[in-house]
């Protein structure tokens, strides 16, 4: 296993790099949230996974040992590749992924592509208990988020919003910032109606 891969970056693109290593140029396969994340210099570290298959050998790149981590633990899903979980990880941030995982949330995980019902389904059926275990999410932070866009949502209601548009605007806005209270959830809610 190639644990990680350090030296000079030669190329880069949103979906690969090549390192050059001591004379070797890696071709690594990453994710977008990966590539938000390089260093503006030469010189990169990347935390690499390496996919053996009976046609190809892959490796895979990160910034974060963390994305590294997740992106083993949703291999480990039947019906989830290695292509899938790395459009997982370039879709949304692996914190939304995760919070996505310990809360059940069906309709995140479906709205990636490649994912259907099932599989996001499985995916959550597999994945929920290990997610609350490895990255200590306790219920109190899960539940007090969905109150706080209860709250939100309820407020706006009060205020004359359609339930379904004021809905998808607090959702979207709970995904972009997990830890926003009721009142920063309102004020940006209303700005987006």
């Amino acid at each position: 296993m190639i644990a990680h891969i350090q030296g000079k970056l030669v190329e880069k693109t949103p979906t690969d790099v090549v390192i050059d290593c001591g004379g070797v140029g890696y071709h690594i396969h990453i994710s977008l949230h990966t590539y938000a994340l390089l260093p503006q210099s030469d010189f990169v570290k990347l935390y690499t996974y390496l996919q053996i298959k009976e046609d190809a050998h892959s490796l895979f790149g990160f910034v974060e040992k963390s994305e590294r981590e997740l992106f083993k633990l949703l291999l480990s899903v039947s019906g989830i590749g290695a292509s899938i979980a790395r459009t997982m990880l370039s879709s949304l941030d692996p914190k939304q992924i995760i919070q996505a995982l310990a809360l059940g949330d069906v309709a995140t995980i479906q709205s990636i592509k490649g994912i259907g019902l099932k599989t996001a389904q499985r995916a959550i059926l597999d994945l929920k208990e290990k997610v609350v275990k490895i990255y200590q999410i306790d219920e109190v932070s899960l539940s007090s988020n969905n109150t706080n866009k209860d709250e939100a949502l309820s407020a706006l209601e009060v205020l004359g919003f359609n339930r379904k548009i004021a809905e998808k605007v607090v959702d979207r806005l709970a995904k972009d910032s997990p830890d926003a209270s009721v009142e920063a959830l309102i004020k940006l809610a209303l700005k987006n109606l």
